[in-house]
């Protein structure tokens, strides 16, 4: 098998995985450890592409979205940690109280 082809497929199945973590699971923490995995992904996929055609672009772009993650897990982290002292849970099913 090529080593593009193989970098594809890895980032394919961690997409999966993370997508499969984000619907199944239903603590708050494990939920932003499958869209952490889901960002790694494309991370993955976007160098191997980058590697493939010789091109800086797809290098760039994974700094982006690297200080994006990193941003989504400090607001999410901040946002389970007011979560945690209303109802004393972290789980998904109590924050939908905060409908309204």
């Amino acid at each position: 098998m090529e080593t593009e082809t193989t970098i594809q497929l890895l980032a394919a199945l961690l997409f999966t995985l993370g997508l499969l973590t984000v619907i199944v699971r239903r603590n708050s923490i494990i939920l932003l450890m499958g869209i952490e995995m889901m960002l790694n992904a494309a991370n993955l996929s976007l160098v191997g592409f980058a590697q493939y055609l010789s091109q800086v672009n797809g290098q760039v772009q994974v700094f982006f979205i690297i200080t994006i993650a990193a941003a989504e897990s400090a607001i999410g982290l901040s946002i389970l940690v007011n979560l945690y002292r209303n109802f004393n849970s972290i789980k998904t099913d109590h924050a939908a109280t905060l409908k309204g």
